[in-house]
């Protein structure tokens, strides 16, 4: 047991880092005014039905309309070749019990599925399903008959809906099975009853708050301890352990000492990390990982690390240490969809074949669903991981005013020929007594010193004088050409 959580509450949000021998490896944040919509259940109404893309658009009472595609309705799943096209499952204006398997991510709307599950402690509830499933975690054959034979005897003869068993069921006894079960029969009876005496839309069920979830989904046996800045926060939690998660009390520790506990454990400077393009390497190398709407880049360097054997153990041994820093980084800064590596291209296909295997060993300690492929023939490792809420610089940046998220300004040089070609624009359309340039000091000095020549040809070529202004407020690209 080595593993910390550590949880920092403040009025306007919540934090919570998981530790792993002293190293931080996720972060998790929820604002008050911003909480996570996944795992929300609502009674919706179909606002749109778009038979061209197959999906429609469902008003659940949130700002922008949600997303459901034919493939997630639960009806369909079960139809098998007689799968029915949208446009023949719903019409607009009818109302439907749906659930949000994807947060709002950018511009688009959450992601709904109309199979409904519940979360418990142990047990998943499928209640339109009649089935025992295993957690594909659980890998032994023999273990996995077992639990769902151990289910199959504990639920009472009639009992409908289906469920999942979690990774954390392997060492449970009969009477947790037994509590997890009653949990969920209630909160699926509750919803029930809601779903009567509601209008559409509204909100029916609301996944647990994200110091409820540490207890239920991130406490396993190499938990040693988590760690609570705020008394209220630690009280609620021992009641809610103490009503489901018996095992969790003693790992429930309320912090009060002076120092900050995100600064006690370096968490707040591997935050300023996580946000940087770049990530050093202990051996002298790094990574410059690439964040866009649609992929992430992560480019493997050698940079000062120059190795004491041969070239090509220097770039085998950066690539094994890229491999550990990229899985980890992939969990801090919670990226998804589709994952490009570009690690150092190495001849030697034993070396290939390692990294590949080491990175795959870094990505199992992973919760997210991953699909990794080989090598390409360029040398590159692409992947998926599973994106269900944004990531960690989506959630606590924004694009730069300045550049517009572009990464880049242009030049003083280039804005200060843009405004001259600007001034022969405007002189030909405008018969000015004067022309002031407004802009930032860095265009100015320009405009005063190298471009100055520039500056006196174009007053000669249109016959009115040039005047020049700083703008302290401007940024590099900013200008205004003001006609006196």
């Amino acid at each position: 047991m080595n593993d910390d959580i550590l949880i920092n509450v403040t009025p306007q949000e919540t934090r919570v880092a998981v530790m792993q021998q002293g190293v931080v490896q996720e972060l998790h944040i929820e604002r008050g005014g911003n909480r996570g919509m996944v795992g929300n259940i609502y009674f919706g109404r179909v606002k749109r039905v778009l038979p061209g893309m197959q999906s429609a658009f469902i008003d659940i009472g949130q700002d922008r309309s949600a997303f459901l595609h034919v493939a997630d309705i639960w009806e369909n799943q079960h139809n098998g070749d007689a799968a029915k096209p949208i446009e023949k499952v719903l019409s607009e204006g009818q109302t439907l019990l749906v659930q949000v398997i994807k947060d709002p991510i950018g511009t688009k709307g959450a992601r709904l599925s109309t199979q409904v599950s519940i979360a418990g402690r142990l047990l998943v509830f499928l209640p339109q399903e009649s089935h025992i499933g295993v957690s594909q975690r659980i890998e032994n054959e023999a273990e996995r008959e077992h639990l769902r034979d151990k289910m199959q005897q504990l639920l009472p003869a009639g009992h409908r809906g289906g469920y999942i068993i979690r990774t954390m069921a392997e060492t449970a006894s009969d009477r947790e099975f037994l509590a997890d079960v009653e949990y969920l029969d209630k909160l699926w009876d509750r919803l029930q009853q809601q779903t009567r005496i509601s209008a559409a839309p509204a909100l029916l069920y609301r996944e647990l708050n994200i110091c409820l979830r540490v207890l239920r989904d991130f406490v396993n046996e190499d938990t040693a301890r988590i760690r609570i800045d705020s008394r209220e926060t630690y009280q609620a939690m021992h009641g809610f352990a103490q009503d489901y998660i018996a095992g969790a009390v003693p790992l429930l520790e309320h912090y009060a000492g002076d120092r900050p506990l995100f600064d006690l454990y370096s968490v707040e400077e591997e935050i300023e990390k996580a946000l940087s393009r770049r990530v050093d390497l202990k051996s002298g190398g790094y990574l410059i990982i690439d964040q866009t709407e649609a992929l992430t880049t992560v480019d493997v360097n050698t940079g000062g690390f120059v190795g004491v054997r041969n070239f090509d153990d220097t770039i085998f041994k950066t690539n094994l240490e890229a491999a550990q820093v990229i899985a980890r980084q992939l969990r801090l800064r919670n990226l998804g969809g589709i994952i490009i590596c570009d690690f150092i291209d190495m001849d030697n296909q034993e070396h290939r074949n390692a990294v590949l295997e080491e990175f795959r060993k870094a990505l199992a300690r992973d919760h997210t669903r991953i699909t990794v492929n080989d090598f390409s023939s360029l040398g590159l490792i692409e992947m998926t991981r599973k994106r269900t809420r944004e990531s960690l610089a989506h959630v606590l940046c924004e694009p730069c005013p300045t550049c517009q998220g572009r990464g880049e300004v242009k030049t003083a040089q280039t804005v200060c020929y843009e405004i001259l070609r600007e001034i022969v624009r405007e002189a030909r359309q405008f018969n000015a007594r004067e022309y002031r340039i407004l802009a930032a000091q860095q265009v100015i000095d320009l405009f005063l010193d190298e471009e100055s020549q520039s500056l006196a040809q174009l007053s000669d070529f249109i016959g009115k004088p040039v005047s020049l202004q700083v703008e302290t407020l401007y940024t590099q690209e900013q200008y205004d050409i003001i006609l006196m």
